[in-house]
């Protein structure tokens, strides 16, 4: 595909070749030789006068005395004998003076201008400083062209990398970025959110049995499977662990959110059974125990920064998503346990059986637990 600044720096450069032969009397051909090797990417090179069939400049002139001794000096020469061209089929054409003056770029020769007059013409003086003019606007304009390509192959290398990252950015915070991107950089705020931890049973026992990398493959094997029922839901994945996961599912409706919540956890179940039945009769099913909670946490973007790098995660930190950790804790043989304030949003659509008053970590008092799941 050619960019719109390719096809302008091709007119550009096409328009500076004609004015350099309308303004030198006797001028048979007037080239530009581009020698960046990146020249194609931005640009296409212009095609010499002087053969019957197109053909590039560069090919026919980068040998020539005019131009080697213009880019060994690094400044404009003129040679009165320039000598004669020789075209493919065996035509001789006799040619005058050349000019060659470089198009100097950040102090190397991003190309140069040439111009070859009839035998017997001699450049003037005001000849030479019109050609070092056009041998300007062209070099500004290359640079331009230049830029312009190494911009867009910045933003390409960084949109691709960004493509790479989209799998570990959470939707939530991909939706921030597109719509309000200035929140990303902004605090937390306090909004309504149910937490859902997903752990999995006995998974240090594992190793004891199998070696690390099945362990792996197996887990993320898994954990893969509930990504779809997990944004079925409208549920993000906010951090990942070695046997977890943490989502966090966001409504200003805490009822609807709630509701998310534990559609995701029965699905995550089902389809974690659904897995275990393709171990075979002789491997042993992997549990998934799961914690809910809802209620008001503080979302946003924690910052940890160093003296030397900084590190960003998107996340509800507080009461709400400690309890809903401590739950999936409590949790054993593939259960589903939620809180008193989850079950108060939900119990209109889903029954819960009374697991009792559990001490928790970081709480003053104990508090009641719920399971979906479970009878006692």
């Amino acid at each position: 595909m050619v960019l719109a600044a390719d096809l302008e720096v091709n007119h550009i450069l096409e328009e500076v070749r004609s004015e350099a032969k309308r303004m030198v009397p006797g001028a048979m051909e007037a080239c530009i030789l581009l020698l960046d090797p990146e020249a194609g990417a931005y640009t296409r090179p212009l095609q010499c006068d002087l053969y019957d069939t197109p053909r590039n400049c560069l090919s026919c002139k980068r040998n020539r005395p005019a131009v080697q001794k213009a880019l060994t000096r690094h400044k404009a020469v003129v040679l009165n004998h320039s000598g004669s061209v020789t075209r493919p089929d065996g035509t001789v054409v006799g040619t005058g003076p050349e000019a060659a003056m470089p198009i100097l770029v950040r102090g190397e020769a991003l190309a140069v201008g040439t111009v070859l007059i009839e035998p017997g013409a001699r450049f003037t003086r005001r000849e030479f400083f019109l050609m070092r003019d056009l041998a300007d606007i062209a070099g500004n304009h290359l640079l331009a062209a230049k830029l312009h390509w190494e911009m867009t192959q910045e933003k390409l290398r960084i949109n691709q990398t960004l493509n790479q990252l989209t799998p570990f950015v959470p939707h939530a915070v991909r939706r921030l970025a597109e719509q309000e991107p200035g929140s990303l950089t902004g605090g937390k705020e306090r909004r309504q959110v149910s937490v859902l931890f997903v752990d999995i049973e006995g998974y240090s026992s594992l190793f004891s049995h199998m070696p690390e990398e099945e362990v792996s493959k197996l887990v993320e094997r898994y954990f893969s499977s509930f990504v779809d029922p997990i944004h079925r839901s409208g549920g993000d994945i906010n951090e990942t662990a070695g046997d977890g996961l943490m989502i966090i599912f966001q409504d200003d409706d805490p009822a609807a959110g709630a509701k998310k919540a534990v559609e995701a956890a029965f699905d995550i179940q089902a389809t974690a059974a659904a897995n275990n039945r393709m171990l075979g009769p002789e491997a042993q099913p992997l549990r998934v125990n799961i914690g809910i909670n809802s209620g008001q946490a503080l979302v946003g973007p924690s910052r940890f920064a160093g003296r030397q790098a900084a590190r960003m995660t998107y996340t509800a930190s507080g009461a709400v998503t400690n309890l809903a950790a401590r739950l999936a804790d409590l949790a054993t043989h593939g259960d589903i346990l939620i809180s008193d304030q989850t079950r108060e949003l939900t119990k209109h659509l889903w029954q819960a059986h009374p697991k009792g008053r559990h001490p928790i970590k970081g709480l003053d008092q104990p508090v009641e637990v719920w399971s979906l799941l479970k009878e006692d």
